[in-house]
This record gives structure tokens, sequence and C-alpha cells, in this order.
């Protein structure tokens, strides 16, 4: 009964905390531009998160090693150091955006101006790295995370035409006042966003903060295949909302207000306040592990001590890492740079760097020396392959298309 509340509790938790302020923000902001025109992306990620969480997650419990740690000894120093730049570069970046997601989410809850939110919220997340255990830390979150169903719910209770969501979504055409490099810009930041390099640095270093070993195994793929696909879904029911809301009023979102209005519009007040619960969860939630993520990289790397299960003052470097990445995201945040901007470019670079951190893990996964008999399967490669190529052709798009389009505008 133990072993399946634990399945239980991680499926929950992988549910609540696929969503991160780069899905909500870039799934809003296709809704309102592209309706469901673009769902079909949303599927490719999520099943291309979960191949690659998959993979990470086996490779740390059967080689019982960081990733960090592996990669620059199967790559070399050199190699594996250019991955670790562009990787950490990356991952502060998602931070600043969770962080300005938290100070958004709370102004929404308050009205205070989100400048007065930021040194707050980053304090309230180094406090909660510091002092809270990693079981509790990726449970409550992910667990209050759930509250953004209310989306789902919302889509329902907003009466849309079904047949043309459908239509929308399984016939998928650039709409006519929208440009194909717009289309295929934004196809690639929902990519990324799907496929955050964080989310998978943090699941692969839990299983280490968790002690996993090859019995875990089987545990963490349910948890993948399980919780990721439903987070996909509510993905899907966060563009539906404002596909329905502002798609026909030709209204792009540019706001969190925005993302929220269709909420608000279809359950009330009620309905808006467990959103905004919601998304505090989640963009906390996110903070936590990007914060962490950020430790998380370096440590590993550079062979310091590192993890929650160390006192502070046994991993003390980990610790200082964390909290410069957080200084950093305050300041930038603090030169009233827009938060919602910085998530756009995020999710995009984001899709630039996969193939940085997809790659080492696929040649870990089929590395006998590592994996013994848990090296990827045939099936398991064939997809893995196919992965490489979409992860590849969207690094290389990315950033001609963000020039092209100046950012999708």
């Amino acid at each position: 009964m133990k072993r399946l509340l634990g399945v239980a509790l991680g499926v929950l938790t992988a549910i609540g905390g696929f969503l991160d302020i780069g899905d909500l923000v870039t799934n809003a902001v296709v809704g309102s531009r592209f309706g469901l025109n673009l769902a079909w992306v949303v599927v490719v990620g999520v099943i291309g998160i979960c191949l690659f969480a998959q993979m990470s997650g086996r490779v740390a419990a059967v080689s019982e090693r960081a990733t960090f740690e592996i990669i620059r000894e199967r790559l070399g120093p050199r190699t594996a150091g250019a991955n670790l730049v562009a990787s950490f570069l990356i991952n502060l970046l998602t931070l600043t955006a969770e962080v300005g997601g938290i100070a958004l989410a709370l102004q929404l809850a308050s009205s205070v101006e989100p400048r007065l939110w930021i040194p707050v919220a980053a304090l309230a997340v180094w406090l909660v790295i510091w002092r809270t255990k990693f079981s509790v830390l990726e449970n409550v979150t992910g667990l209050l995370g759930l509250t953004l169903v209310v989306f789902a719910v919302a889509l329902f209770l907003l009466g849309p035409d079904w047949s043309e969501l459908a239509d929308q979504a399984l016939s998928p055409t650039v709409p006519g006042d929208e440009g194909p490099a717009s289309y295929w810009y934004y196809a690639i930041a929902l990519f990324g966003a799907a496929m955050t390099p964080y989310e998978v640095f943090f699941f692969s270093s839990g299983a280490r903060e968790e002690r996993w070993t090859v019995k875990d195994v089987a545990q963490s793929r349910v948890n993948v295949l399980v919780g990721f696909p439903f987070g996909g879904i509510l993905s899907i029911a966060i563009a539906g909302c404002a596909a329905v809301v502002f798609l026909p009023r030709s209204v792009e979102v540019s706001s969190l207000s925005q993302i929220v209005l269709p909420v608000a519009l279809a359950g009330g007040k009620l309905a808006l306040a467990v959103v905004i619960v919601g998304i505090v969860a989640a963009t906390f939630g996110a903070a936590l592990e990007t914060g962490l993520s950020s430790g998380y990289t370096l440590a590993q790397f550079l062979g310091w001590s590192w993890g929650k299960y160390r006192k502070p003052s046994q991993a003390a470097r980990f610790h200082l890492t964390m909290i410069i990445a957080l200084l950093v995201a305050v300041l930038v945040l603090m030169t009233s740079v827009d938060p919602i901007r910085v998530t756009e470019l995020s999710v995009v670079f984001s899709a630039v760097a996969l193939p940085l951190t997809y790659l080492p893990i696929l040649l870990v996964a089929n590395d006998p020396e590592y994996m013994g008999k848990h090296v990827n399967g045939r099936a398991t490669n064939a997809l893995a392959l196919v992965y490489l190529v979409i992860i590849l052709v969207a690094s290389l798009a990315a950033i001609p298309l963000l020039i092209a389009t100046g950012g999708g505008s």
C-alpha cells in the first residue's frame, strides 16, 4: 500500500509540476493567435519530455551517478564544459522567468506592483530550498499546482464550439492573418516549453536525492508516462480557453491577467481565486526546481558536494550557487524588463540548447559500461533517434525564426 501511495503521489506531482510560467504564457499566446492549430506540438513535446525524462531517470537510478558528473566523464571536460555553460545560462533565464511569474501572480492577488514582490518571491524560494526537505518541496508544490485543472473546467463552462476546436486540432492550418514563419516560431516555442531542460536536470538529480536504484525505475516510468501527458492535457486546455475568448476578437494575450480572464468569465471569483493559487504554486514550484537545477549542474560538473540530503554547511558551494542565481534573477527583473517577454525568450532558447542536454543522455543510455543490461531497447532508440532529428531541426531553426518574426510579433 505504501508503494502504491508513492506511485499515486508521484503521478499527481508530475501532473501539477509539468506546468510552469513558460507553459502558461506560451499556450495562452498561441491559443489567442492560432486557436488549437498548434495543439499537435504539445503532443509531440509531451512524448519527447516523457522519453527524455524516462531515460534520464533510468540513467541516474541504474548508474547511481549524477547527470553532469556522467556527462563530464563521458564527453570529456571541454565538450561537457560547453554543455554546462549553455545549460546553466538557459536555466538562469528560466529561473528569472519563474521568479517574475510568481511576482505577476501575487500582483493579481494583491494589486501590488510586481517589482515589490520580486525580492519577496526570491527570498521565499531561497528559504524553502534552504529549510525544506526535498520530498516536501517537490510534492506540496506539485499537488497545489493541480488546481490548474480549473482551466479544463473553465473550457467546458465557456461552452465552445467543440467541432471547431476539434477541426483546428485535428486538421491544423496556418490562420489567414498569420504567416508561416510566425506559425513555426510558435511551434518551436511550444516545443521548448514542453521540453525545458531544467525538468530533466531536476528529475534525474531528484533520483539521486531520493536514492533511487534499479528497483525504482518502474515507479519513475509510471510517474512520467502518466503525469506528464495529463499535464499536457491541461496545457491544451489553457490554449483552448484563450482560443474561445480571445481568438474571435483578434486579441493577443500579453499579460497574466489576460491568461486567467477566461477562467474568471467561466467560473467567477471563486474560480479566479483557485487559478491564482494554482499559478502561484506552479511558478513557485518551477522556481524551486530551476533554482536547485542551477546548483545541481555546476556542483555535479565540478565535483562539489551537493544535494538537499546534505546539510547546507556540508554543501556550501552548492547553496551559494543557488543564492547567486536568485540574486541575478532579481537584478534582471528589477530593471523593469517584462517577465512575460523573458518567459517567451526562455522557451525559445530552451529549444536552442536541447541538443546539448539530450544527446549526452542518449549516449549514456546506450552505454553498457554505465547501464549494463538496462541500455535502451530497439523501440526506445528508434523513437529517441526520431526525436534527436526533431530537436536538431528545432534548435537550428529557432534563432533564424526569432529574428525573422521579431520574436513572434
